[in-house]
């Protein structure tokens, strides 16, 4: 997860500049039916999901890599927050020692995970219920077909096949788009909002060769999200 860096430099622009992100961790809590009370949320940011929750639960733990995302996130007795790599062996010895959870929540976060189907199969030793949200390979595919840049999020009929292996889910895809007045407006939103991550930058020659050439007023982005009922 080597985008880390690129997130807590981005902390104070992020809630400005996550307009997507905050469109789909909505979404994803409209299908959370229950009202969990012990809740784990991995890749927490700043705090979306936990301000979006309406209902009293007893505990909240949030966990994000990223130090300055932990900062802004809401603290109180019953919300702790983490700052660590949900893929560590250190954190995941620790919090499953918390378990059982009667919800693990992550929201536009386990795209960047080095091993997605090692941290799934994780879960499944803490919950038996899950929501989340991912962004699939489907975004930004013009921009990494213009550029030659080698597309690394993950493939949404593998990540289907991997979390069927260990939940009982539901699952649906939503497509997004976002409008931009220009090319270097559509370029700053991407560097701030967090949804390209910091490890693979293009360079200098292929930005220029995306800001002339891209042919769309638009961003689209695809988003898969798996949740138990």
């Amino acid at each position: 997860m080597k985008h880390i860096k690129e997130f807590s430099k981005q902390a104070d622009s992020y809630d400005a500049n996550s307009n997507i992100q905050k469109r789909v961790s909505t979404y994803l809590l409209s299908k959370v039916t229950s009202s969990p009370k012990k809740i784990l949320d991995l890749g927490c940011g700043t705090g979306d999901i936990n301000r979006k929750i309406d209902w009293k639960y007893t505990k909240f733990i949030g966990v994000d890599s990223a130090y300055g995302m932990c900062e802004k996130h809401p603290k109180s007795l019953a919300i702790s927050v983490l700052n660590s790599n949900f893929e560590d062996k250190i954190f995941q010895k620790d919090i499953l020692n918390k378990a059982p959870f009667d919800l693990v929540i992550s929201s536009s976060a386990l795209q960047w995970a080095d091993d997605i189907e090692k941290l799934i199969k994780f879960t499944s030793l803490l919950t038996q219920n899950i929501a989340f949200a991912i962004f699939t390979c489907n975004t930004f595919k013009d921009i990494y077909n213009i550029s030659g840049l080698e597309i690394f999020l993950p493939d949404k009929k593998e990540l289907l096949k991997i979390t069927k292996k260990y939940f009982n889910i539901t699952h649906e895809t939503k497509r997004y788009r976002l409008e931009f007045n220009d090319n270097m407006s559509m370029f700053r939103y991407i560097k701030k909002s967090g949804i390209s991550g910091g490890e693979r930058r293009l360079t200098v020659a292929q930005t220029k060769k995306i800001i002339k050439n891209y042919p769309l007023t638009y961003l689209e982005f695809e988003v898969l999200f798996v949740y138990t009922k």
